[in-house]
Order: structure tokens, then sequence, then C-alpha cells
């Protein structure tokens, strides 16, 4: 009979120790996407507003007033899905056509 080659593999203590490797890595990465999703939802609602500040201009351009949302929703320069920031900010456009991101009240 022919003698069986031992085979080489990989021991049930060094499968846990990668699995544990892994696992400390993973739970370092998590904490850090989870902070930069929040700066990602403050930088998109800067440059939101500074759009929406765009579109206000060429609309006071046009027709030489201050716009609220709804003139700019229903004279074409911001589409119906485009009046709040991506994360659900309201933006409000003040007397004098600056706009800013405004915060919901506590209870609405």
């Amino acid at each position: 009979m022919k003698q069986l080659k031992k085979q080489g593999g990989f021991t049930l203590i060094e499968m846990l120790i990668v699995l544990l490797i892994i696992s400390v890595l993973i739970a370092i990465a998590i904490p850090n996407v989870t902070k930069q999703t929040a700066s990602v939802d403050e930088k998109g609602c800067k440059a939101f507003v500074q759009m929406v500040q765009g579109q206000v201009e060429s609309y006071r351009m046009d027709l030489k007033k201050v716009p609220a949302i709804t003139d700019l929703v229903s004279g074409g320069y911001l589409k119906t899905d485009e009046t709040s920031c991506p994360n659900g900010t309201a933006i409000a456009i003040a007397a004098d056509g600056t706009v800013s991101a405004v915060e919901a009240a506590a209870g609405q």
C-alpha cells in the first residue's frame, strides 16, 4: 500500500488567531466609518445650500424679486425633490435672499 503523505494545513488555533485579528480590525474600522457619515451629510448640506443660493441669485436676476422655495420649484430652478438637504434638513430663504439650513423644531 502506498503510504499517505502528511497533508499540511492550518490548525484550529491558527484559524482562531486569524479570526481574532480580523475582528479587531473590523471593530476599529466601523466607528471611523460612522463618524465620517455625519461629516459627509454636513458637507453635502453646505454644498446644497450654496447651489440653492446660486439658483436664488439666478431667479433674482431674471425676475427682479426674492423667491420662496415654491417659486424656485414652479419656475424650474429646482426639482421638486430638491427642497431640503440630502440629510433631511430643511432650507429657508430669508427676505434678503440668503439661503440657510434650518434645523427642525423638536416635537415636529
